[in-house]
């Protein structure tokens, strides 16, 4: 296990909008600036994993910081999970905490003080000159290595403040989780390699491994649980919700996968139970409204070939769901192609779709423009192509598609979707062979 310096980072995750609505992309920040920087004065990076930072604030959150000997925040979006943690930070260390923020980014009254090392973006929100940003980062963290000056701000203003004294062996104890993090999410992307079938057999014997799921690391624990997930082991990831620590399985992330998962294992009241609880406990999202959606969708295709006379309530009730997603977001395309599809399934006729369509078309192409387009921006494209008849655009989207497939579920959802144009295409006598061609591909990549 390295003894080296342990250096925190405190910051957003994947591409978010600053108070202007430029979108930065805070994961290439990351590659780019803060990890090179402080590998550079020969210290250890640690970055909070992303379903933390999202508000699993525990035991293992305040560890790093406390113990960590230095850290970086990058405080150029008002995250309020980031100036929580440089709050606590600043309460219990005097020095050692690096403070980074866009340029023209203009920082809160509270923290407005504080010195913050500015870097360049360009206009994708990306840094403009990583290099010199990078250089300046590890010179003011070299500066921290020599300098016993206070940074927090409760150091400095009051005499005799008193950081708290933690012993050696619980730092000690930190290092070895923190290794035992790291050697457990390798494992876990080593696991996801082995290919269908093989996959689920090595993430059960990494389950094994970790034996009391309930005192894992919450990085490590949700990492697990998705990758479960992307190996299609439904019931897996529902017994492995039950064996979480309460305050992980209380976040909406864990919870709304827990939902995903009773849905997909048939489970679909239950499904609904816990995803209308989220939207109660913590207000109307739009992926927990694109869930609740794809579980009355599923009951509406499951009444359609039972020919049962509730099936058009049930299409309905999944279109309200997609709709309200759509609206807490209008960023997110998923909820409103399904919206759009289910829509033009139930009434081809209904205005609905003229008035819609463009909208979530409008919403991903922007997307796709800024660079952080993924699977399901494509694929909606390729959706509303097929919506539409134009079969020329769909088979230029598909290779896209499939370029930015992450697991194989996705395309399977893709392909289901597509299959339910068809079938009201082939009923209303028109061709369906290309269409056909595109679901074939489809399923393809979901089988491999």
């Amino acid at each position: 296990m390295s003894c080296r310096a342990i250096c925190f980072v405190i910051m957003p995750f994947g591409r978010k909008p600053d108070a202007s609505g430029r979108e930065i992309d805070f994961n290439i920040v990351y590659k780019d600036i803060i990890e090179p920087a402080i590998r550079d004065v020969g210290f250890d990076p640690v970055r909070a994993d992303e379903e933390v930072n999202a508000g699993i604030i525990h035991k293992a959150m305040f560890e790093r910081l406390a113990l960590s000997e230095y850290a970086v925040a990058d405080l150029t979006i008002f995250n309020p999970n980031v100036y929580y943690e440089l709050g606590v930070r600043h309460a219990v260390r005097p020095q050692t905490t690096v403070l980074l923020s866009a340029e023209a980014s203009r920082l809160p009254f509270d923290v407005g003080n504080l010195r913050a090392l500015p870097y360049a973006l360009d206009r994708r929100g990306r840094p403009k000159d990583a290099t010199a940003a990078r250089a300046a980062l590890a010179q003011r963290l070299d500066h921290c290595k020599r300098s016993d000056e206070p940074d927090s701000p409760l150091f400095q203003l009051f005499n005799g403040f008193k950081r708290p004294e933690v012993d050696h062996s619980k730092t000690d104890i930190f290092r070895q989780e923190i290794a035992y993090s790291r050697e457990f999410k390798t494992k876990l992307r080593q696991a996801r390699g082995k290919g269908r079938g093989d996959d689920i057999a090595a993430l059960d014997a990494v389950r094994a491994e970790l034996n009391d799921i309930g005192a894992v690391e919450a990085g490590v624990a949700i990492d697990l649980f998705l990758s479960y997930r992307g190996a299609k082991a439904w019931d897996k990831m529902i017994d492995l919700y039950h064996e979480m620590d309460p305050v992980l399985q209380n976040t909406v992330l864990a919870r709304e996968q827990y939902a995903f998962a009773l849905n997909r294992a048939g489970q679909g009241e239950a499904a609904e139970a816990v995803l209308r609880k989220v939207i109660e406990d913590r207000g109307p999202s739009s992926e927990t409204y694109g869930l609740l959606g794809r579980v009355y969708k599923d009951r509406w295709e499951s009444a359609r070939r039972a020919r049962d006379i509730a099936a058009p309530v049930w299409a309905e009730q999944a279109i309200e769901a997609y709709l309200k997603g759509f609206e807490a977001d209008w960023r997110d395309a998923y909820p409103g192609v399904n919206a759009v599809t289910l829509i033009a399934l139930t009434d081809a006729e209904d205005p609905r779709v003229a008035r819609l369509a463009p909208v979530v078309r409008y919403a991903v192409e922007r997307k796709i423009e800024r660079g952080s387009g993924d699977y399901w921006d494509y694929a909606t494209l390729v959706e509303l192509a097929a919506i539409a008849g134009k079969f020329d655009e769909a088979e230029k989207c598909l290779p896209r598609a499939v370029a930015n497939l992450r697991e194989p579920w996705e395309a399977e959802t893709t392909a289901r979707n597509l299959a339910l144009i068809r079938d009201a295409r082939r009923e209303a006598g028109k061709d369906v062979a290309r269409l056909e061609a595109i679901i074939a591909a489809l399923e393809a990549r979901a089988a491999a």
